[in-house]
């Protein structure tokens, strides 16, 4: 059985845009690119050919792993959020303990972690620490470069 993976509402229906752009216009502009390689004579020592066929073993694995992902995935809707603990979805202000800062994340599921966006997988050492927790309450994540000690100063959706 799969494992199932929550997602917010924002996610799924991100997967889902990506889904149908590769279904519907990015599979026409690779078989046309193929077309036109195929256009070109020899395919032994063609690599426009190459190219094309690559980037179509690409698409369609990219559009086999989202189908895969949205058949295992339970969607958090922000109706289901509160405020008391952290969820997926949830928005969370942290103190980190040792270098004395204030810290933003969003918990969101694996497949729209962000680093660069401050939005974390609850599956990662930190997001699967917090999940839970409540305001006002110490956390200790274990991550690959140690022990970080985090206080939950807020919880908002």
């Amino acid at each position: 059985m799969a494992k199932i993976n929550k997602i917010t509402n924002e996610g799924y229906k991100k997967l889902q845009d990506e889904l149908r752009f590769l279904k519907t216009i990015r599979r026409r502009e690779v078989g046309e690119a193929i077309k036109a390689a195929r256009a070109l004579g020899d395919l032994s020592e063609n690599s426009e050919y190459d190219e094309a066929r690559e980037e179509q073993a690409k698409v369609e694995a990219r559009i086999v792993e989202i189908e895969a992902m949205l058949e295992n995935v339970e969607v958090i809707s922000e109706h289901e959020l509160t405020n008391d603990a952290v969820n997926v979805g949830s928005k969370v202000k942290l103190h980190d303990i040792k270098n004395n800062k204030e810290l933003e994340y969003t918990v969101v599921g694996s497949s729209e972690a962000n680093a660069l966006k401050h939005m974390i997988s609850d599956q990662s050492p930190i997001g699967s620490a917090l999940m839970g927790c409540k305001v006002g309450e110490d956390v200790t994540a274990y991550t690959p470069t140690g022990e970080r000690h985090f206080k939950v100063l807020e919880i908002s959706k």
